[in-house]
């Protein structure tokens, strides 16, 4: 008699669990932007959603704690003339965020950790290099103030935050829109995917693309990639029946996948969600109410399918949380936000455990908040893995921190070295300046306030040793 042998995982009973009512975000209105990115990102200090705004592009952005109804005149971020069509925290600076819109421009906004009176509308930066709309951000996971864009122009290109420059622009590597871009672990190298389908492995710094796959989804819908923590990539995509599929490949072998797995007919894009510390992936389709989830491994069949999370109501975008942003004590292994018309629904997975202890196995040590390099660093050639942290003691968000943005002097007429920068973004706007100059004002103020309440002590001191003295 043969017995069937389970397959050993601590991830085999990972359960999901939407958030009771008075933990979500209530009376939001949601934006019904025809494009396939999340809508939503979020951090361990803020959810950001984009919105509804009529006249311009918008998003909200909430501390983490304020659930329940949002006000109608919540303050919003505003800023772009057209609708923005994705958003992505900065790795390494919880308050800062990038927006892209239909108006070709990127902004990244420093949001307070107070609640402003008035909507934000004065980014730090603009960055323009696109000719047409831009719908994809994703900062470099290890670089400070690295950031890239793709844009409906077919160029991607790598932005210093920092100095407003373009450090890389890759503008004759896609001959048709680019659908999704994903850094790997330290940011050496980029997988892209295209209306072309042709999934691409490029060096971004040589600007060469040193592995391609065509058709690794023969459907002519639009597919994605995410690099996993091996250095493989898993891709969503459909058959030519419209049957929607995942594939795992290695890079260096792109002739045969190393799995390929057809799911149903639907069709919503599926957008994978990826932990490289848990080594799972989860499905969350545009128009689904469920989270499909597998896990990755390197014994066949590779990608082990664990569970679906469903509901009823559709899901029109999804954010994940960073693992430092979970509570570790509920033994939380993700946290979704899920976008519904009107509103936004944390949704926790967890993985079912007696003990109350620290569950070391489920955590390792994470990606903190502080980069590996600089972006000059990089540039030149550099790679590190992200500084990583641990969670035992759960994760504090580090205060309010300024990203300063150094601009190159306009009046200099000699050539930039490097790569061509952008226009717009190399010319100080006037209220950007008028801020600096208020924030170093405040500075010296401060400092000049700290120096006379040093004086004041060292006084009453001389004060009390003189009087007792006189006794």
């Amino acid at each position: 008699m043969s017995r069937r042998v389970v397959r050993q995982s601590k991830f085999r009973h990972v359960f999901g669990q939407a958030a009771k009512a008075d933990q979500a975000y209530e009376d939001i209105r949601v934006s019904k932007v025809t494009w396939d990115s999340a809508f939503c990102a979020v951090n361990p200090k803020f959810l950001a959603i984009i919105v509804e705004a009529g006249g311009g592009g918008a998003f909200i952005v909430l501390p983490l704690a304020k659930t329940g109804r949002v006000d109608k005149n919540y303050p919003l971020v505003t800023g772009h003339t057209a609708p923005v069509l994705d958003i992505d925290w900065c790795p390494h600076n919880d308050n800062v965020i990038a927006s892209a819109s239909d108006d070709t421009t990127i902004m990244v906004w420093q949001i307070p950790d107070y609640t402003p009176v008035r909507s934000i509308t004065e980014p730090i930066i603009t960055l323009e290099g696109h000719s047409k709309r831009v719908g994809i951000l994703s900062w470099h996971p290890t670089a400070r103030n690295v950031l890239l864009s793709a844009g409906g122009d077919n160029v991607i290109i790598i932005w210093n935050v920092g100095t407003g420059e373009v450090l890389l622009s890759l503008d004759d590597m896609h001959p048709d829109v680019i659908h999704s871009v994903c850094w790997n672990t330290n940011g050496s190298l980029l997988a892209t995917t295209c209306k072309d389908k042709t999934l691409r492995i490029i060096d971004p710094r040589k600007g060469q693309v040193v592995a391609e796959r065509f058709a690794a989804h023969e459907g002519m819908r639009p597919m994605r990639a995410v690099f996993t923590r091996q250095g493989h990539i898993f891709t969503t995509g459909f058959t030519r029946m419209s049957q929607r599929e995942l594939g795992l490949w290695d890079p260096n072998n792109f002739e045969e996948p190393v799995a390929l797995q057809e799911m149903d007919t639907s069709n919503g894009v599926l957008l994978p969600f990826y932990d490289p510390d848990s080594s799972i992936v989860y499905l969350c389709g545009k128009g689904d109410s469920s989270i499909r989830y597998f896990e990755i491994t390197e014994e066949p069949p590779f990608v082990h399918y664990l569970n679906t999370f469903s509901s009823k109501e559709p899901q029109r975008g999804m954010g994940f949380m960073p693992k430092r942003g979970l509570d570790v004590s509920k033994c939380e292994i993700a946290r979704f936000y899920k976008l519904h018309e009107r509103k936004c629904e944390p949704i926790v997975m967890t993985v079912p455990r007696k003990s109350d202890l620290f569950q070391d196995d489920l955590y390792p040590d994470t990606p903190g908040p502080e980069p590996a390099l600089e972006a000059d660093e990089w540039l030149s050639g550099q790679d590190a893995d992200p500084v990583l942290i641990s969670l035992r003691d759960g994760y504090v968000p580090p205060k309010h921190r300024e990203l300063r943005v150094t601009k190159r002097n306009i009046l200099d007429v000699r050539p930039p070295s490097g790569p061509r920068r952008s226009q717009s973004a190399s010319n100080a706007p006037l209220s950007q300046h008028t801020l600096e100059t208020l924030l170093e004002e405040i500075k010296a103020l401060r400092e000049q306030v700290q120096a006379q309440e040093q004086r004041i002590t060292s006084l009453e001191n001389m004060l009390c040793e003189l009087v007792d003295g006189t006794d």
